[in-house]
């Protein structure tokens, strides 16, 4: 074989390799719009164009910041993503499930996510998540009859502790998987004092999607849900372990990552933590 000939065939060979794992990459790491919820205020064409400039493929978002749903729909198009998951209110969810629906398969969803439970500021009460679980029970298996798959995200008040555990495994236990599972947002399992690795394998099955987000280290954690926006740092900057947790996704079978950044630096954080996440293997 002639060496030209050679170097053509490892050219073509590297580049067959490396190909699909860029697209793997692309499809598997998506954004949560929340991260960009101060540059949609001013800029929504711009902002999704930035969107695409960092070559993410997927977001969770909900709602059209302001735009009527067609051309909000036709910006999305445009800058190729597609809205995987679609956020709806714990009073949506109750009053309003219809609308979500709708709202949802306007964008193509696969899932419908609710990210907090209405308690009183502090508290979270045994008749709180009594409450959830059968509201989520219900809606469920609702949506699941349209199609869709429901999620909620836990947000750190859930692991306080209750009977032989805490009331997120009372959650896990008293809702219909077929119905019911869950988003693990790394960030707000770590804060309350949990550990998101132990977690994923304790309910290997029951988390389809997850909220990527790391902590700056020393910082205080609490089982309130709540933490200063500037707690929230490039992914693996932080304390919360993100490279033992990917590792630990992956081999479970999680197929959605979002990055959800609430610093006010997002804009700039979100793509050293896209370099970050191609570092790993």
């Amino acid at each position: 074989m002639k060496k030209s000939t050679v170097i053509k065939w490892l050219t073509f060979t590297v580049i067959l390799f490396f190909t699909p794992f860029t697209s793997l990459f692309a499809q598997q790491i998506g954004l949560q719009l929340y991260s960009l919820r101060n540059e949609f205020k001013t800029d929504v064409p711009g902002t999704l164009a930035k969107i695409k400039e960092w070559k993410i493929q997927q977001i969770e978002g909900g709602g059209t910041y302001g735009l009527p749903v067609d051309t909000y729909k036709k910006l999305l198009e445009q800058n190729n993503l597609q809205m995987v998951s679609y956020g709806a209110s714990f009073e949506e969810l109750q009053n309003n499930l219809p609308a979500v629906t709708d709202n949802a398969k306007a964008f193509g969803s696969k899932f419908i996510m609710c990210a907090w439970i209405p308690h009183k500021e502090g508290e979270f009460t045994r008749e709180d998540l009594l409450k959830a679980v059968a509201a989520f029970n219900t809606a469920g298996k609702l949506l699941k009859e349209k199609g869709l798959k429901f999620c909620y995200h836990p947000h750190g008040y859930e692991f306080r502790p209750f009977e032989n555990g805490t009331m997120f495994d009372y959650m896990v236990k008293h809702t219909d998987p077929r119905y019911v599972n869950f988003e693990m947002d790394v960030f707000w399992v770590k804060h309350p004092g949990q550990d998101p690795v132990a977690l994923l394998k304790k309910y290997p099955t029951r988390f389809l999607m997850l909220h990527l987000k790391d902590r700056k280290s020393g910082t205080t954690g609490n089982q309130d849900g709540h933490a200063a926006d500037e707690t929230n740092v490039v992914l693996g900057q932080g304390d919360v372990g993100i490279a033992a947790i990917m590792k630990t996704a992956k081999k479970i079978g999680i197929k959605y990552y979002f990055i959800e950044d609430e610093s006010p630096k997002a804009i700039e954080q979100i793509p050293q933590s896209l370099e970050f996440l191609r570092t790993l293997k």
